[in-house]
Order: C-alpha cells, then structure tokens, then sequence
C-alpha cells in the first residue's frame, strides 16, 4: 500500500527532543494541521465541528530510517526509568517498524482560510512542527473510550510533572499562552530517564528559541533562552 501526506503539522516545537511523549499531557500547546493542497477543502471537514477530538495517524519522520527491524524488537519506555526493556508492541516507543504514530487531540477551532482552505487548531498534541499527517478520524467516545481497562506497566508506575521555574526574560518574551504550553511541555520532564545530572545544561526547540534548562530533584530551572 502506497500512503502519501494528507496534511503537516505546525507546531512550537521543532524539534523531537522536549516534545511530549505522549498527547494530551500538554494541553496548552497549540497546533495547527494545514492540509495540502488536494485536501484544501470545505467538504473535506464537513461536520468535524460537531466533534470534540480527533485521531491523528502521521509519521515518525524525526526517526532514522531502518530497512531491517528484526534486531530492535524491545524498547525501553521512559515511564520504567528507561532501562527495563519491553516488546515494541508492548509499548507506544516512536521506534516502530512502519514509523507510525497514534494520537488524539483536541480540537479548538476549524478555520477557513483563502490560502490553506480549512485548517483545524488543536490543543495537546505531541507532533513535531512539520509533521506529515497520513489520516485523520474523529474520536467517538462509545467505541473510543475505555475508563475500565488496564493499561499494563503504566499502572504501576506514577507520573509527578515537576516545577518549573523561569526567569523574568523568557517570561516577558512569550504571551501567557505559549508560556503556559513551555511550562507544561517542561514539567513533563524531557531528559532520557537514565540522565540524572543536576549540572547538565539541555537545550530544547520552542518557537524558534533554545530553551537551556536544568533539572534538580523535582525542579526544572530554565537558565535562558537563545
């Protein structure tokens, strides 16, 4: 089967590292998914207004590309400390063997617009800016959702967002909103979870500004912006 971009992804985040594992976690990020131009169409999007979150299919395009698979069959998801190891169909890893990724966003507004045509704003979504989207489907809560069901080593393992802490000058360069998304974006804790130095300075895409920050016990501590 040959699949081909059906929408991108406009994100403040552009780069991999720092953007949410998963969707949702950030609900004040905003993201914008601009189709291109076959799908630049009002009848295309007839009546997703009528639903609160949709399902987003798209590429892991950040990824190295791999022919052969069959050697990288384990991962180690962030939410084990990022050393136990489970099966790739076990987890929701980024590393798969087609690149695909899942997720459920919610949708803020649809706008039509006389160069994109319809282009949806949504919130919390962990897609990186330019992001080829391959499908989307609206999210329907009777077949969708699940609150009774297990979730596997997630329920074993509590997720604390840390606190974080900036400086007066990132503060005055972004509006309350996008400083609202960096602050939820960081207290997810970006680092690899085997990295625990309290010195390392990381560095993480927003907005086209680097972010330099630092973690010490439950604190992010944002040292400046470049």
């Amino acid at each position: 089967m040959y699949i081909q971009p059906i929408a991108h992804f406009h994100s403040p985040l552009g780069a991999k590292f720092g953007t949410p594992r998963q969707s949702g976690l950030a609900p004040a990020l905003k993201g914008e998914i601009v189709f291109t131009p076959p799908y630049r169409q009002e009848e295309a999007v007839r009546g997703i207004e009528a639903f609160d979150y949709l399902w987003l299919i798209w590429e892991f395009s950040e990824n190295p590309k791999r022919d052969d698979f069959s050697n990288h069959l384990t991962v180690r998801p962030p939410r084990l400390g990022g050393n136990e190891r489970v099966g790739v169909f076990a987890s929701r890893s980024p590393f798969r063997p087609n690149a695909l990724g899942l997720s459920c966003v919610h949708i803020n507004k649809v706008e039509m617009t006389s160069q994109f045509g319809p282009v949806i704003h949504v919130d919390g979504a962990d897609l990186v800016d330019g992001t080829p989207i391959y499908d989307i489907k609206p999210y329907v809560v009777y077949a969708d959702c699940h609150p009774e069901a297990r979730s596997g080593f997630v329920d074993e393992k509590e997720w604390n967002p840390l606190e974080v802490v900036f400086p007066d000058d990132v503060v005055k360069t972004f509006t309350d909103e996008q400083l609202e998304g960096l602050r939820q974006v960081l207290a997810l804790d970006p680092r690899p979870q085997y990295h625990q130095d309290a010195e390392r300075v990381y560095g993480m895409n927003y907005l086209s500004h680097d972010i330099r920050f630092m973690v010490d016990g439950g604190k992010v501590i944002v040292k400046e912006i470049v």
